[in-house]
């Protein structure tokens, strides 16, 4: 299904969560690469600001939904997909990496946050080995000499999965770079899902998320950063709701 106004449209491609993990255990076999997004209603009030971000995403094998409107809007269109939030794609993607003898990289905000969730996630996950991490200096460019750099060191490390926290846009220009630079790695743009394992961040409780209310705990706990990203966001709902009317 697609989604945001024209020409600003993507498309959520993968819709369940077994065809996603199909599609990558098939890609890890291979040792193929590939790039992981994961779509919300934040990204679609960027997607038509940022032409560069726009590419990146269109340069995405895999798209999945990441936030409930997207699956309410795809219901609406009748044409429905399930939800992904990236958080909880973390743990059993690194499942189906140790299956798969597939290593993994971590970039993300800091070195203690990286540490952090790298011993969280081998300690969760028998046989996971966590080759790279790295967390860029401020000022990162996901697209320039620096991001270039640190892809090579990247695919000298020879991981297979990498899982990038830089939030959007940067994680997804990283991802849509790496597909060029080190194409035998699988990029996951997770965002915050680093920083929850590592405990440097503090999910909404599961109650919450299961009431659809995780963007009110994030609006409570960071209120001037994510007051105005969710006005935003619920200043696009109507328009959005007339485009999944029209594609029923």
């Amino acid at each position: 299904m697609k989604f945001g106004t024209p020409p600003a449209e993507v498309a959520v491609n993968v819709p369940t969560r077994a065809g996603l993990f199909r599609a990558v255990r098939e890609k890890f076999s291979a040792r193929d690469g590939f790039a992981l997004a994961t779509l919300n209603l934040d990204h679609l009030t960027k997607l038509p600001r940022d032409p560069a971000f726009l590419a990146a995403y269109r340069a995405h094998d895999m798209v999945v939904a990441d936030g409930r409107p997207i699956v309410w809007l795809s219901k609406l269109a009748g044409q429905p997909v399930e939800l992904m939030p990236g958080s909880d794609m973390i743990l059993p993607l690194c499942a189906l990496a140790a299956e798969t003898g597939t290593k993994v990289s971590l970039i993300g905000s800091s070195d203690a946050a990286l540490k952090g969730a790298a011993q969280a996630l081998t300690g969760r996950t028998a046989g996971l080995e966590v080759v790279h991490i790295h967390a860029p200096a401020y000022g990162f460019d996901p697209q320039g000499a620096a991001a270039e750099a640190l892809l090579a060191e990247l695919a000298a490390s020879g991981a297979g999965l990498c899982f990038i926290a830089l939030g959007a846009p940067k994680q997804e220009l990283f991802a849509a770079l790496g597909r060029e630079k080190a194409p035998g790695v699988g990029f996951a743009s997770i965002g915050a899902g680093l920083d929850f394992l590592s405990g440097h961040q503090v999910r909404a409780p599961r109650i919450m998320r299961m009431l659809a209310l995780e963007w009110l705990w994030r609006a409570l706990q960071a209120p001037r950063r994510m007051v105005p990203r969710y006005a935003k966001c619920f200043a696009i709902l109507p328009g959005l709701v007339v485009q999944a009317l029209r594609q029923r």
